[in-house]
């Protein structure tokens, strides 16, 4: 496997492409509709503001997430995954950010994939 690519990499990555395929399913026909996106996401009732409250806090403590651990870590440029979740979707840039972090993780680790095997016995 190439350096840095573990397979934890290869999941969150596939995440992050079903974040990117389904969100932006949804965001054409929203406008092939002529919705009003964001009237809509807020005028439901109060079951409907409950989950999208409930999304909106997770956003944040997400983005907050993404630039603590990217800075913790020394991953350049890991904070523009914050203003582009606006442009795509969260469920897109936080599973690339937990892939990217797996990658550069796994390069700190100097390449080496971490041990699943059982010790042996003594």
């Amino acid at each position: 496997m190439a350096r840095g690519l573990t397979p934890l990499f290869f999941v969150y990555l596939a995440l992050s492409i079903a974040g990117l395929a389904i969100t932006w399913t949804f965001n054409g026909l929203a406008i092939a509709q002529g919705s009003a996106w964001f009237g809509e996401w807020f005028s439901n009732g109060a079951a409907t503001q409950s989950l999208q409250w409930d999304l909106v806090v997770l956003a944040t403590a997400a983005s907050v997430f993404v630039i603590v651990e990217s800075r913790r870590l020394g991953m350049r440029r890991a904070w523009m995954l914050v203003p582009l979740s606006f442009l795509t979707a969260v469920a897109f840039t936080v599973p690339l950010f937990l892939a990217l972090r797996e990658r550069h993780l796994t390069r700190l680790r100097g390449g080496e994939l971490p041990r699943t095997d059982p010790k042996p016995a003594a």
